[in-house]
């Protein structure tokens, strides 16, 4: 009986070539989920922490640099009028005082808006509230000193002579301590605004589970092809173009953003430096005016980045789910078929 035996054999040959072949895709699902579920894991805690670190640039980074920086220059050049008025003998002149006044004014409000945006923390408050007192101490000797003893040469040099030391005294006057803080906000700047090796580090895995799962989809369409007898399957082509998109564009869109913040960051140094030289305070005061505008040019929130990142969660959704419903379709359908 040769006939039914070799029916029998090419029955059972077949089933062996069917389940071989559930369980070559049953491999790739289960390697495809993998990685799909680790890059796009790393990729959005990544991405999202690119993103976080632009808006604490924005919205307090750069503030409280810059308003360190106009604070000390407005007090040193309130100081500069006080003398100026004194040394051109105009400081008996009915409004004489208006400029070193409004610089002061302008001080006083730096502080208060620097409470809100400093990013020292607990060591930061504390400098500003100590900063608080002592200019509260400087007006009480400065401002006598322009307004009231304009006859009283002696007491007018002694009350100048006080506020310069409450001013510019090494290491406890309010410009000195305003330096410190100054260091330790560009000390922040410079952590903010560069990926450091975590960061990195988070990327590379994120790109290369990608790499992996596009390798993977590509080796299933393979399989279903020679298998299966499937050209290209839509569910695992759109995996694919999914994954290729998500290697992409949120790396292009950090990119970009790390670029804007380096931009920024290069700003921000100059408004630093420019404001602790202390030469051509009125010049000074300037630069810091319109190269705080160009800064916040940089760090203006875009549209796109939400747009990116929300992208990345469909994306991130595709290629978990597509894999599954491809060659879960194959699993259940037409599997056995190869042979």
């Amino acid at each position: 009986m040769p006939g039914p035996t070799r029916w029998i054999r090419a029955l059972r040959t077949r089933r062996f070539d069917g389940s071989r072949t559930r369980r070559l895709l049953e491999r790739h699902l289960t390697a495809m989920l993998a990685a799909a579920l680790v890059s796009v894991s790393v990729l959005l805690v990544s991405y999202r922490e690119v993103q976080i670190s632009a808006g604490e640039m924005r919205t307090r980074g750069a503030p409280a640099v810059q308003g360190v920086a106009a604070t000390q220059l407005a007090l040193l050049r309130a100081h500069q009028e006080a003398r100026h008025s004194v040394d051109q003998d105009i400081d008996n002149v009915v409004g004489a005082g208006a400029r070193y006044e409004n610089q002061l004014s302008a001080a006083a409000q730096g502080l208060s808006r620097l409470n809100d945006v400093q990013i020292d923390g607990d060591r930061g408050r504390g400098v500003l509230e100590t900063v608080n007192g002592l200019l509260t101490s400087y007006s009480s000797s400065i401002t006598p000193g322009a307004v009231k003893y304009v006859s009283d040469d002696r007491m007018q040099r002694e009350k100048f002579a006080e506020a310069r030391t409450i001013l510019s005294r090494d290491g406890t006057g309010v410009v000195p301590r305003l330096d410190v803080l100054q260091k330790h906000q560009m000390e922040r700047i410079d952590h903010v605004s560069s990926l450091g090796t975590l960061q990195r580090t988070g990327w590379a895995i994120a790109e290369l589970a990608l790499l992996v799962m596009a390798l993977i989809t590509l080796s299933a369409l393979r399989v279903l092809r020679r298998r299966c007898g499937r050209s290209l399957d839509p569910w695992l082509l759109t995996a694919l173009l999914a994954t290729v998109a998500l290697a992409v564009f949120p790396l292009w869109a950090t990119t970009l953003t790390q670029h804007r913040l380096s931009t920024a960051h290069t700003g921000l140094v100059g408004i630093e430096q420019r404001a602790r030289g202390h030469h051509d305070l009125a010049g000074s005061q300037q630069y810091v005016t319109d190269e705080s505008a160009g800064v916040r040019a940089h760090l203006a929130a875009r549209t796109w980045q939400s747009w990116t990142y929300y992208g990345a969660l469909g994306g991130s959704a595709l290629i978990v789910l597509l894999p599954a419903v491809g060659i879960g379709r194959r699993l259940n359908a037409d599997y056995w078929r190869a042979g």
